[in-house]
């Protein structure tokens, strides 16, 4: 395991390349994120097709694996993913090799048409064991807090998070990010954990395209309303001590 490892979020523009497909700006990103020295790198929510849903043997999906075994480094993509007769808003996990090592359900829907996932999940990966939340998930404390009990160290968040329109008369992006902010911030905090909030830019007027990387003290990284990959070391010994002071 590597002493501090960098983790990297990247936050980008969706179907302005192709109409039907992020494929070719996902592949990209990924080398991107090798080149700044990262061992994992996370997209947004339904990142990879604008229609439909995908098998994770599929073609898409494949490109993906082959990339991130190129060019040897971790990743997590979410789609709507079919399994058998249902279909479920979940995130990938694809290691090094290429090999798929996980997938997590979202659990908390909001307007999802997918059936929710039941389990809460860490992964151990050779940097750091490694939670998984998708948007609305964000505004649940229990599901962090579960996945701290099970040891997760970084918790990544893909989103396409958006704001309710009567949610905010006056400044409603500039409210709705004070808020991601906040949350993104606390979960760090209340956790000791690090925390990955990652969005995409979408032509849709309600959208807040806000990413950020949280340690339990002070957001490292953030973007607004930009495109672009940001990265953090990720120093696992501290947390591991911090956990330790904060249990006495």
């Amino acid at each position: 395991m590597k002493k501090k490892p960098v983790i990297a979020i990247a936050a980008i523009r969706y179907y302005d390349i192709v109409k039907k497909h992020n494929i070719h700006k996902i592949l990209k990103a990924i080398a991107e994120a090798k080149k700044k020295g990262a061992d994992i790198v996370c997209f947004p929510e339904s990142c990879i097709t604008r229609y439909g849903d995908l098998i994770t043997n599929g073609p898409r999906i494949r490109q993906i694996c082959d990339v991130c075994k190129q060019q040897e480094i971790w990743c997590i993509v979410t789609e709507d993913i079919r399994r058998g007769r249902h279909t479920y808003n979940s995130s990938l996990l694809i290691g090094r090799d290429g090999k798929i090592r996980g997938h997590y359900d979202k659990i908390n829907l909001y307007g999802d048409k997918t059936k929710p996932g039941n389990r809460v999940k860490v992964f151990k990966t050779d940097f750091a064991k490694v939670g998984i939340a998708i948007c609305w998930d964000l505004a649940f404390p229990g599901l962090f807090e579960t996945m701290r009990k099970k040891g997760a160290e970084v918790v990544f968040c893909p989103a396409q998070w958006s704001y309710d329109l009567p949610s905010h008369k006056h400044e409603p992006k500039k409210r709705e990010i004070e808020l991601l902010r906040a949350m993104t911030l606390a979960r760090a905090h209340e956790n000791v954990m690090y925390i990955a909030l990652c969005n995409p830019l979408v032509d849709i007027k309600t959208q807040v395209s806000y990413s950020a990387i949280a340690d339990p003290h002070r957001i490292l990284k953030e973007l607004i309303d930009k495109e672009g990959i940001i990265t953090a070391e990720v120093d696992v010994a501290k947390i591991r001590r911090f956990r330790k002071m904060y249990s006495k």
